[in-house]
């Protein structure tokens, strides 16, 4: 029996939106995850991250809202499926994804700034 694990992250970030999105496509491509689907005009996006050992990709999605020209509201939905069998291997397995993906990004903001 199959199901998912979802993960839900709500930040405030200090960058315009446009130099967030950007950012945010370094980190998945340093990452070597998979965009899904994109909508640039919406800041939106549908990301799949790697498996790893007995545990299944992570589906992601994120979207990007302007609060001033210099900060932007970045929302991260995550879901990991778990079976019966992967589902003690597979227990924070969301939230260590979107907590590594936000460090990234953060990273990679900071050597940009």
């Amino acid at each position: 029996m199959a199901y998912t694990r979802e993960e839900t992250e709500n930040i405030e970030v200090d960058h315009p939106i446009q130099q967030l999105w950007e950012g945010i496509l370094k980190t998945i491509d340093k990452m070597e995850w998979t965009i899904q689907d994109s909508d640039k005009d919406e800041y939106r996006m549908k990301i799949k991250t790697k498996g790893a050992f007995m545990s299944y990709p992570s589906h992601m999605k994120i979207a990007l809202v302007p609060i001033s020209d210099k900060s932007t509201r970045m929302l991260i939905a995550g879901e990991t499926p778990v079976t019966t069998i992967t589902s003690v291997l597979d227990f924070g397995r969301t939230r260590e994804r979107i907590e590594r993906f936000i460090v990234t990004l953060a990273q990679l903001m900071e050597k940009k700034s």
